[in-house]
């Protein structure tokens, strides 16, 4: 701890430094109402970045890579850390900070099976040690906000889901037929130890300031929490999205293969209706979804794998498509946004986050998650019924700025810039 902020801190706590009552830190938001120039400014803090895995391109490393850029001296704590599987700009970033890895770092198996790993991964974050640190900002959507910090020192945590796959999840990820009948049993048994993990570091003498990447987010943090949490909306990149749009004939998805992006339903949906239907991607339920295909013959369906889908190529698929397919219900949901930025109509199941960002005029929202609801919402546009103007859509995502997304996390904390 730097000198300077210890003795702020021992100012701002009538001149002591001992325990404190829960919530009222020395760095709280409590403990600057003197005045604009008592606040620190951030380049005084020693700051650290947390996220829960740096093994992948998702919304949740896109977010991450802004922070990366508010925070040009704060260092780096993820449980695994591969560099390879990132994108070049957030790599690049990276390359230039100092990188705190948890022990599961070291060995191949961990590295490779931490999902189910996940009853020791409370104990892998909290072998990393934020003791030394002012100013924690962690990005988490399983274990990341349970990290050690100084009692004093002022977390801020971006939730992008409470822990995904003890709550809501829980039957995406360990329902029947999804893991062994083994794997499922253990699942059950120790699923209310790490919901009362979950609760336990969600609280205010570990967290500051809760911050939901949406309303529905929000939602979930106070029914599963029992905390308010503030509102910042991810955002997209959009200047990458600019393409001239020549919608084409067929319909596009984009995203992982994962259990709750609901990718086998538009497998069905367009499997029955026979129109051509790209997905882009890859991930755990790979398999799964392409033999699903080979079990509806549908020929008309086109799997494109990360290996193959450049940014260029994804770009020119954004604008070439009749409208982005949406079925799952998402914490937020970034695709949405870079499909309308591209100009195109989105379908969308009306919950989670894409109920907060696609509206009438830039596309369908289906309510009920069932392939004839799917099937139904693609009619409405293959049949004319429904039409969509290019401008509102970029217009709807030219909301979702990076600019914005910074300038609503710095006017949060409680330090001066």
């Amino acid at each position: 701890m730097h000198d300077d902020q210890r003795i702020y801190r021992q100012n701002t706590n009538g001149g002591k430094e001992g325990s404190q009552k829960e919530g009222q830190g020395s760095l709280s938001r409590n403990d600057h109402s003197s005045g604009e120039e008592s606040r620190l400014t951030l380049s005084q803090l020693k700051i650290a970045l947390v996220h829960d895995w740096l093994n992948g391109m998702r919304g949740g490393e896109i977010v991450f890579e802004a922070l990366l850029d508010l925070f040009p001296n704060a260092e780096v704590f993820t449980l695994i850390y591969d560099p390879k599987k990132l994108s070049t700009s957030l790599r690049e970033k990276l390359n230039q900070r100092k990188i705190h890895t948890s022990w599961m770092n070291r060995f191949s198996f961990t590295r490779n099976k931490y999902r189910q790993l996940l009853p020791i991964l409370p104990f892998a974050i909290r072998s990393l040690d934020l003791f030394p640190y002012d100013l924690i900002v962690s990005s988490s959507h399983c274990v990341a906000k349970g990290v050690k910090k100084h009692p004093k020192a002022f977390h801020l945590s971006y939730i992008h889901a409470p822990m995904r796959y003890m709550w809501d999840r829980f039957e995406d990820y360990f329902g029947r037929g999804r893991i062994s009948p083994v794997f499922r049993f253990i699942a059950y048994l120790l699923r209310p130890f790490l919901q009362w993990w979950d609760k336990r570091t969600a609280q205010k003498d570990r967290i500051d300031q809760l911050v939901a990447n949406s309303k529905f987010i929000a939602e979930q943090i106070n029914r599963c929490y029992g905390r308010e949490a503030s509102v910042i909306y991810p955002f997209a990149k959009l200047e990458r999205f600019q393409n001239t749009r020549k919608p084409g004939s067929f319909y596009l998805m984009v995203g992982a293969f994962a259990p709750y992006k609901r990718t086998d339903l538009a497998i069905e949906a367009f499997a029955r209706l026979g129109l051509p239907l790209k997905i882009v991607g890859g991930g755990q339920d790979e398999e799964r979804l392409k033999a699903l295909k080979i079990k509806f013959s549908a020929g008309n369906i086109e799997f494109i794998s990360r290996e193959e889908a450049t940014n260029e190529r994804i770009e020119k698929l954004y604008s070439e498509c009749k409208a982005f397919v949406f079925p799952g219900k998402e914490d937020f949901g970034i695709t949405p946004l870079e499909a309308m930025a591209s100009g195109a109509p989105v379908i969308a199941f009306n919950a989670g986050g894409a109920s907060e960002t696609v509206t009438d005029e830039t596309g369908v929202l289906f309510e009920k998650q069932t392939v004839d609801a799917l099937v139904n919402a693609v009619m409405d546009i293959e049949s004319g019924k429904k039409t969509f103007n290019e401008k509102a859509c970029r217009a709807r995502a030219n909301f979702f700025t990076q600019e914005r997304f910074k300038k609503e996390i710095l006017q949060t904390l409680p330090f001066r810039p």
